[in-house]
């Protein structure tokens, strides 16, 4: 789950983490008004959209006056912001942060994440503030320094000022220094974050460090313990398909192909699309359907999926372990005929009660066309969205 930055700069303060003061708004009046509340002469104007590069896309300015306030806070009020990390389609801005204006020395960066192979939280920093990490690592990767955090004593101040110093901040102030990256480990950690990411944190012209900018994400395994942060949740900010199938434990993602697939389990599901990918077609979604999937919820995936008029054909791929194939394949001739399909079906089904599975789709009486391994299910639902 994600939080807009003016919620995740909340959470931040709680845990001592300094950032600039600021004022969400939703609409033109109260962006002029907020200059008002937070006093001075510079403002910025922040589109709060759940995506980063929000500045190059236009959606970041600097205001001198009350006036150039509320033209900037039309202008981005309602664009479709598009950003590397938006697609071509953009996101609607529906919410401002107009902040105070910070005196910029020094640019840093800061992030926190998992580490699945030591098995403990990664604390990455470097000088190169305001850029995308990932083009740090690419073009100078010897400017990322890292620290892996024992969750037995947490962020120790010597690892903290060990990497506060790496990145440039000054001795002077280094203890601010210390407070901002102990701080961030902590919310990280008692949040059940799976992204805390400050960027740029900066060092101003008086020496202070500051969270200019913040992106928290939550593992939504979790969100059970934190329902305050459950409450900042923006469904305006999410895809309206993947809103619905969280109702039914889907776990479903849109994407830009037209082969609809319904899998059950992560790993076949990545295997599924890259073999759709291999025979020249592009998946449509991820859509794992669980161990646990009932008729109720084949039918309800099926839905979701044609709901994209992008959608061609359905490619179902099962293994049955926990899940048996005909209870699949009773859920799949269920669903083909609620929803009155008429795009070409593909059905591939290994496993537990994979016989009686087949013979269930076979008996139906619908053109659902069977196949034995997944590179031959992957063909024939390319063949057949193709019309070969």
């Amino acid at each position: 789950m994600k939080i807009h930055e003016y919620q995740g700069k909340e959470i931040l303060r709680k845990y001592g983490v300094p950032t600039p003061r600021g004022v969400p708004c939703f609409s033109v009046d109260e962006a002029v008004a907020a200059t008002a509340t937070l006093g001075g002469k510079v403002w910025v104007v922040k589109a709060q959209i759940h995506a980063g590069g929000r500045g190059k896309g236009g959606g970041v300015k600097v205001a001198k006056s009350p006036e150039e306030v509320k033209q900037y806070a039309s202008q981005i009020l309602g664009m479709h912001l598009k950003t590397h990390q938006t697609g071509p389609e953009g996101q609607k801005v529906r919410r401002l942060l107009i902040e105070e204006g910070a005196d910029i020395k020094k640019e840093l960066y800061v992030g926190i994440v998992v580490d699945r192979v030591s098995q403990r939280v990664c604390i990455m920093a470097s000088s190169e503030g305001g850029m995308d990490i990932e083009e740090v690592a690419a073009k100078t990767p010897e400017k990322i320094h890292k620290a892996l955090v024992d969750p037995a004593s947490g962020l120790k101040d010597a690892e903290a000022d060990d990497l506060a110093r790496k990145i440039g901040i000054p001795e002077a102030s280094l203890a601010q220094g210390r407070k901002v990256l102990q701080g961030l480990y902590q919310t990280f950690w008692e949040t059940d974050a799976s992204l805390a990411e400050i960027n740029p944190l900066i060092v101003t012209g008086d020496g202070r460090v500051v969270a200019l900018d913040c992106k928290l994400n939550f593992d939504s395994n979790a969100l059970f313990r934190h329902p305050e942060i459950v409450d900042m949740r923006d469904l305006d900010e999410e895809d309206a398909a993947e809103i619905e199938a969280s109702k039914f434990d889907l776990s479903y993602i849109s994407l830009d192909g037209n082969i609809g697939c319904l899998v059950n389990g992560a790993g076949l599901a990545m295997a599924t699309m890259d073999t759709i990918k291999l025979f020249g077609a592009e998946p449509a979604n991820f859509l794992d359907v669980g161990g646990g999937a009932t008729t109720e919820k084949v039918t309800e995936a099926f839905k979701i999926m044609l709901r994209n008029p992008k959608v061609q054909g359905i490619l179902v791929n099962i293994f049955g372990g926990i899940m048996k194939c005909d209870t699949i394949a009773e859920g799949v001739v269920a669903a083909a005929r609620e929803v009155k399909l008429a795009v070409p079906l593909v059905v591939r089904m290994r496993g537990t009660n994979e016989d009686i599975g087949k013979q269930i789709l076979k008996n139906s009486g619908l053109p659902i066309i069977s196949a034995d391994t997944m590179d031959q299910a992957a063909e024939k639902i390319v063949a057949a969205v193709s019309g070969k």
